[in-house]
């Protein structure tokens, strides 16, 4: 087998795990019996997504998956961050 045919399978095996996390994050947002539990689960989704657009770059060889990633990524960060201010606080700007 050649390295890039090795490359190839361990991309989309990596997409499939991906997806099936995916998969449980979406439960647990659904699911959570806490809000704390379903503000874990959007976080997870968000990373994961995050990682699936970055090997979708790779795939493809393609940019604009990696700028998307970039975004996802700090959107992401803020809007847990907010929620679990608003969380603990009841407020997220004093």
């Amino acid at each position: 087998m050649s390295p890039l045919a090795i490359l190839g399978w361990a991309i989309i095996s990596a997409q499939v795990m991906l997806g099936l996390a995916m998969c449980c994050a979406t439960y647990r947002l659904v699911a959570g019996p806490r809000a704390q539990d379903r503000i874990l689960g959007l976080d997870t989704l968000y990373v994961n997504a995050m990682l699936m657009l970055v090997t979708f770059g790779i795939r493809t060889g393609s940019t604009l998956y990696f700028e998307a990633a970039l975004v996802i990524g700090l959107l992401g960060f803020v809007s847990t961050v907010a929620l679990a201010k608003f969380l603990m606080r009841g407020e997220v700007i004093e």
